[in-house]
């Protein structure tokens, strides 16, 4: 049997999977030349690590720089090339997609870039330096999307293409991460009918059960990675798959749906990468790396408000109990770890590890910083916080703890991600939200290209300050193969004051102990508990210092890190 009839029985497995049993050959066929397989097919290697410690990711919009003329994407790739460089690997360009609402995430057309920010060359550009990771917003579409009009005008293929429901279904044990309506009333010339909006009345869910839905969806995954890109981001896709009846989220049949998506993407562009946005329990998150066959990569959605309480409260015993628990990113997998993004700090991610008395004393010193808080709708109809909308740094208040932060970040088992905003440094963006009503615009401010430009070449300033700090560590950590998103990862216990764990490298040679004091206290470490191997030289990869054999105590500034590295002593034999 060929390579390609291997794949197409794959295709086919998959298929049952979502559908049922069944006879697929046409849909298979027609998958496979929506992906032009036939064309360029490439055999994949089974749990092959498409990254190592080099890569770092940016996650920006393409409009967060606003230059006095010409494209904002064409500055954004001046600004990363010329301020970043070689520091980062991986560039998250948020939804550049035509959008009516929600920051790109309400897409009207998923084949052209927006025009306010450049077209398909722009990032093609962008693409010859770095890797573009791009969204691929699977759950809905925008109201005005092509497809929806035509559902609207019953007319075909779109008034088959949404995910339809009676106002007198069943419906409440569906999980909602919004308090809009689920439901909204649609005018067809058939009469009305009830469309699903996960997220609001302008994002309409989509309808996989329709076959040819999932062919145009392919085809558009092809044409992006035609066009430079090659990371997706499966935007909600938690939610793709319903059932009445159910909680409509987390379906076996939507794990097939990114296990199918990762096989058709992984035969054309072999190092080509799924990361899954799932912002929810962590035990569930943790479902999307499947057996090592479904997400190449999951949002670490647990580090950020475990992190943020552990620095608030000087107490890093929460982070302890979830790294000790957390398993090892097997080969082909990793860990897409961030503590700052475009949406805000999750709270469903933070279920099962903080007590609910723990949260609300975080949302409330929160809100004392000036952030926001966003909520959800429970299945008895009662309100709970759903997300802290906060810039990072307002929320650490201290350059102090937002340095150990990203230290952390960088440190820990997987690809670090940076909001653009935290190498900045940007404050909250009251003003923003003043103006828009948007809760999130708060920590989505967009600089003046030649504004940001002056502050950042002034050295002085609080933002070129933190930019080059943080360029320092993401130095530190690419020179160091014991930070490999897959090295060994053990937590270390040294009190609930310093957030400690171990990292080794693959073939065992380098390591590095990471000591992080999460407290407004100085702490001390006596150097016996960590056991250090007597045939090493023990330096501080931040500091540069040398542990001389003689010291017996490591001490720690208030929330000073310290990552103590080995290197081998020369030996008389």
């Amino acid at each position: 049997m060929s390579p390609l009839d291997q794949l197409i029985l794959r295709i086919e497995t998959h298929l049952s999977g979502i559908y049922g049993d069944g006879n697929y050959s046409g849909l298979v066929d027609r998958l496979v030349d929506a992906m032009r397989l036939r064309e360029h097919f490439f055999e994949s290697v089974p749990f092959s690590n498409h990254w190592t410690e080099k890569d770092v990711a940016l996650i920006t919009y393409g409009d967060t720089i606003q230059p006095k003329s010409g494209a904002p994407l064409a500055e954004l790739k001046d600004f990363v090339t010329t301020r970043l460089g070689d520091a980062i690997s991986i560039v998250h360009v948020l939804p550049y997609f035509p959008s009516t609402s929600d920051d790109g995430f309400a897409v009207s057309d998923y084949n052209q870039v927006n025009p306010d920010l450049g077209d398909w060359s722009d990032l093609e550009t962008l693409s010859r330096d770095y890797r573009i990771m791009s969204d691929l917003v699977v759950n809905h579409c925008s109201a005005s999307h092509e497809w929806f009009k035509q559902f609207e005008q019953n007319e075909e293929p779109g008034r088959r293409y949404f995910f339809e429901a009676s106002p007198d279904d069943d419906l409440s044990e569906v999980v909602r991460p919004r308090t809009s309506d689920l439901l909204r009333a649609t005018e067809t010339p058939e009469g009305t009918r009830h469309v699903w909006c996960t997220f609001g009345h302008d994002q309409i869910d989509l309808n996989f059960k329709e076959e040819d839905l999932l062919v145009e969806l392919v085809k558009i995954i092809r044409s992006h990675l035609d066009h430079g890109v090659s990371v997706f981001r499966l935007d909600a896709v938690a939610f793709v798959w319903k059932e009445i009846g159910t909680g409509c989220i987390n379906l076996p049949e939507t794990h097939e749906l990114v296990r199918l998506f990762r096989t058709l993407i992984e035969h054309v562009k072999p190092d080509g990468v799924i990361i899954t946005e799932t912002n929810i329990p962590n035990q569930e998150n943790l479902s999307y790396f499947g057996n090592g066959n479904e997400a190449h990569g999951i949002y670490n959605f647990s580090l950020p408000p475990l992190l943020l309480y552990a620095l608030t409260n000087g107490n890093s015993r929460c982070l302890i109990q979830w790294l000790m628990r957390m398993p090892p990113a097997h080969p082909g997998t990793m860990f897409f770890n961030f503590i700052a993004s475009h949406d805000g700090i999750g709270l469903r991610p933070a279920e099962g590890l903080l007590s609910l008395e723990e949260i609300d004393s975080l949302v409330g010193r929160m809100v004392a910083n000036g952030g926001l808080v966003s909520e959800r709708t429970l299945p008895d109809g009662s309100k709970r916080p759903y997300e802290i909308n906060i810039s990072l740094f307002d929320a650490l208040e201290t350059e102090e703890k937002f340095l150990c932060a990203h230290t952390i970040l960088l440190a820990l088992e997987g690809i670090p991600a940076f909001y653009i905003h935290s190498l900045l440094g940007t404050r909250n963006d009251l003003e923003r939200v003043s103006e828009t009503g948007v809760n999130r615009h708060i920590n989505r401010r967009q600089w003046d290209a030649d504004e940001l430009g002056a502050i950042l070449d002034d050295g002085l300033s609080p933002h070129a300050r933190l930019l080059k700090q943080l360029l320092r560590l993401i130095e530190l950590r690419k020179n160091q193969p014991a930070f490999h998103p897959n090295a060994t990862q053990f937590t270390l216990h040294l009190g609930d004051q310093i957030f400690a764990f171990w990292r080794q490298s693959v073939d065992r040679r380098r390591n590095v102990f990471c000591l992080h004091n999460v407290s407004g206290q100085e702490q001390r470490i006596s150097v016996a508990s960590i056991n250090l191997v007597v045939t090493e030289d023990w330096f501080d990869l931040i500091s540069g210092e040398t542990l001389e054999p003689e010291v017996m105590e490591i001490v720690l500034s208030p929330y000073q890190s310290y990552w103590l590295a080995n290197r081998r002593k020369h030996l008389p034999y």
